[in-house]
């Protein structure tokens, strides 16, 4: 199922239209990962590997959901590896939302509103997440539920984020309140 997945991303990233020179300049090097390596969206693939993730909006769309991270110790958008049983990027964030929010009927965007490629260090070792991110649209009246992955979670203002933040969450507000205000 991976081979379908890594097929599927190419297809994806190769129609998303880059919002700015530096993020078409990142859709290219997926774009360059995925011809190249076989492996790319398994998560045990040494080196480099994709993961999927989503910022939640709330439902009144004044709001974001962020998660501080169990292991970084940082606040950052839910996320995380590709599974054999996702049939899309977007399957794996919607996926990977719902297991570490408890959030049921998250509407997601289909379209990403990012690609952030960061050094990690994972089950596979030290190497690179090449991170495809979506935005998802919390339904009314949502009640988060706190993962075992996670030490907290919080809804905030965007121009109220915690802090120690993750280096490019900032930059996902904008985009991730626009792409849900798209959504019917």
């Amino acid at each position: 199922m991976t081979e379908h997945l890594r097929t599927e991303a190419s297809r994806l990233l190769g129609g998303w239209r880059a919002p700015s020179p530096t993020q078409e300049t990142t859709r290219q090097r997926f774009l360059d990962l995925l011809a190249a390596e076989p492996g790319a969206a398994r998560s045990d693939n040494p080196g480099a590997h994709l993961t999927a993730s989503a910022l939640i909006v709330n439902a009144t769309r004044d709001r974001v959901l962020l998660c501080l991270h169990g292991r970084i110790n940082v606040w950052v958008q839910v996320g995380g590896h590709c599974e054999p049983e996702d049939l899309s990027l977007a399957d794996a964030a919607l996926r990977e939302a719902r297991e570490e929010t408890g959030l049921d009927r998250l509407v997601l965007h289909p379209e990403p509103i990012d690609l952030d490629v960061h050094p990690v260090h994972c089950a596979a070792g030290p190497g690179l997440h090449y991170d495809v991110r979506f935005a998802a649209l919390a339904p009314p009246g949502a009640v988060e539920r706190v993962s075992a992955e996670s030490h907290a979670l919080g809804w905030f203002a965007p121009d109220a984020l915690p802090r120690p933040l993750a280096g490019s969450v900032d930059r996902l507000v904008g985009p991730a309140l626009d792409a849900v205000s798209r959504l019917s």
